[in-house]
């Protein structure tokens, strides 16, 4: 019979105990939310943009391309944020809504 060292075994005990770095893929509604609006708002402010530049609404083209620059800001990080929400939603292997910042 071989030696077994029980100083180090595992037992049913230690595999049930919770840890602090349980993984909790619960979907994070407020920042998910955020995350669709800064996409919205992104792609809105992104098309009017445009149109006001075409249009010279104001007199010129700089307020049509203010208003495109800052759509962009809000439209990048609300495409990120929310295709790995909806990667992480649909199951991904390398997406889990953790990697969702917290608000």
């Amino acid at each position: 019979m071989a030696y077994v060292d029980h100083a180090f075994s595992i037992s049913d005990e230690d595999i049930m105990m919770e840890s602090s770095y349980t993984l909790s893929n619960k979907p994070p509604i407020k920042e998910i939310a955020l995350a669709i609006s800064l996409f919205v708002f992104g792609a809105v402010g992104i098309v009017i943009g445009i149109a006001m530049a075409i249009n010279k609404v104001g007199g010129d083209s700089a307020h049509g391309l203010f208003f495109a620059i800052l759509g962009g800001i809000l439209f990048i990080p609300g495409f990120y944020y929310t295709r790995i929400s909806y990667y992480a939603y649909k199951g991904y292997k390398e997406f889990s809504f953790s990697n969702v910042p917290a608000v």
